[in-house]
């Protein structure tokens, strides 16, 4: 078998990378035609297209966006080595996290500690956005791992696996304040109090709601948040009660001064390592997935 042109697949990584064969031209300096024709070798050698046009921008396959994953971790591979053989191995591993933005902040930083602990050095980079977002970068090869309070899609077209890091209960936290005047018949109690939920898109909320019908009251709602840190510093404010995940909730208790008033029965919150592989060989990775809550 024909061995693979490993300056090929730079040229091809590198114009995935940058978006284009204009700027990929720019940072190899090299010629728009020169790009395209290496590009064009590789595709004949593996027999499949890397690239298909979309009006003016190259898009990739579904078979480019696996070789610019996997290009990504060859080249990655090729800098460990040249650490390694200089004498500079002891550099921190980086590692790549995306965190769904709907994810409580606390609940994240309990998830990655295991990257943290003491041993092999590790240089940690979080990124957060939506769901789909991150999947899109896991898929090219930009992040390691996308943690995430949803397991991967039914139907989605990235090629990913779930790997669950675990669950927790959901209790009703308060000022001390508030929590004093709705603690007794709880949670029928709170049928008048202020509320702070999650929005509607989100899986605590209809968890929530849920609740709320088993418990039979409608919540009076005064404010409602994508952003579950904001609507946490919002009720350590006293502007109303909230629900936070029991994974985050001691810590809210000791940093906010807020209490908890009670648990909302059979709310629960899970959580999930999502991965380009089935089988996690990253270390770091793995010791995250290992872990859980």
């Amino acid at each position: 078998m024909q061995s693979l042109n490993y300056q090929h697949l730079l040229y091809f990584w590198v114009v995935a990378r940058e978006g284009g064969l204009v700027p990929a031209g720019r940072a190899l300096n090299l010629s728009h035609p020169t790009l395209s024709a290496q590009i064009h070798a590789l595709e004949r050698q593996l027999g499949t297209p890397l690239f298909t046009k979309v009006g003016r921008r190259l898009v990739l396959t579904e078979a480019g966006r696996q070789a610019y994953r996997m290009a990504g971790e060859i080249f990655a591979l090729g800098d460990d080595l040249v650490e390694a053989v200089r004498g500079r191995g002891d550099r921190p591993r980086r590692l790549e996290v995306g965190i769904v933005d709907v994810m409580p902040k606390l609940v994240a930083r309990r998830l990655l500690q295991p990257a943290l602990a003491p041993g092999d050095p590790v240089h940690l980079v979080c990124r957060e956005g939506s769901l789909d977002r991150l999947l899109a970068d896991l898929a090219h090869g930009t992040l390691d791992v996308v943690l995430a309070d949803s397991p991967l899609p039914s139907g989605s077209p990235i090629r990913a696996h779930t790997h669950p890091l675990g669950s927790c209960g959901v209790s009703i936290l308060a000022t001390p304040e508030l929590a004093a005047a709705h603690r007794d018949g709880f949670p029928g109690s709170l049928s008048e109090a202020p509320w702070l939920l999650p929005a509607e898109r989100l899986a605590l909320r209809r968890s929530l709601d849920r609740w709320f019908e088993r418990v039979g009251f409608r919540p009076r709602i005064v404010a409602e948040f994508e952003d579950v840190a904001l609507m946490q510093a919002f009720g350590a404010d006293g502007v109303g009660v909230f629900p936070a995940p029991d994974a985050a909730g001691l810590d809210l208790v000791s940093r906010s001064g807020v209490e908890r008033i009670g648990p909302a029965e059979g709310v629960v919150e899970q959580y999930h390592a999502i991965t380009a592989e089935r089988r996690v060989q990253n270390p770091v990775v793995r010791a995250i997935s290992a872990g859980g809550i």
